[in-house]
């Protein structure tokens, strides 16, 4: 009995100091558990911070393009040269009135081109009413008998509105400053005549031009 006594305390002994051993093994393991836990949130708030980091990087060279591409965007325009169409019967005249000197009498015109009718007839029309006034030239024209008369006095009406709406002149108050017929385009026509043969006939045309001044005071 004895013998058996000793043995029993060693095996209590071993076992005394094996259960603090365990217990300690026990509680590092949570530890490593919390430090193992631990360790991804940093990784991933590492990993955040680069991302925040890309992407601030990558705001800043979007507003770097977009700024020297809208400073392109306006450099072509200011470079880009501008330009006005300008017509039509008032800018002709607005431009004929600051071309004229100071002082000068302006001139009003109209033109009436491929009137049907010869340089020659239309001549003699012109001729009966150069240097007249407004009102004695419409009182020629209108008594005369000649074809030619017409046109005239169309291109006369012409000349006297647009005097009156384009330079704010009084109608009444013009003279017949120049009064021209030149020789527009011929047709040609042929007429057949005996034995095969064929005459030319000539059809003529003129671009009549009326001119019109304030009449002088005094």
């Amino acid at each position: 009995m004895a013998d058996e006594t000793p043995q029993n305390d060693t095996n209590d002994e071993p076992q005394a100091q094996v259960t603090p051993e365990t217990d300690e093994v026990e509680e590092t393991l949570p530890k490593v558990e919390e430090a193992a836990t631990e360790a991804p949130d940093e990784g991933v708030t590492a990993e955040a911070a680069d991302v925040e980091a890309d992407e601030t990087e990558d705001d800043a060279s979007e507003v770097h393009d977009h700024s020297h591409d809208h400073g392109d965007h306006e450099h072509s325009h200011a470079a880009a040269p501008v330009t006005q169409v300008r017509g039509g019967a008032r800018a002709d005249a607005r431009r004929a009135r600051r071309s004229q000197p100071v002082g000068e009498a302006p001139v009003v015109r109209a033109v009436a081109k491929y009137v049907r009718t010869t340089p020659r007839k239309a001549r003699l029309i012109a001729d009966l009413v150069r240097g007249k006034d407004v009102q004695t030239a419409r009182a020629i024209l209108q008594h005369s008998t000649r074809s030619a008369a017409q046109d005239w006095s169309k291109v006369l009406e012409s000349a006297i509105a647009n005097a009156e709406n384009n330079h704010e002149l009084v109608g009444d108050d013009l003279v017949i400053h120049s009064i021209t017929a030149d020789d527009g385009p011929t047709l040609k026509r042929f007429q057949p005549r005996a034995q095969g043969r064929a005459y030319r006939i000539n059809k003529r045309t003129s671009h009549l031009t009326v001119q019109l001044t304030p009449k002088e005071q005094g």
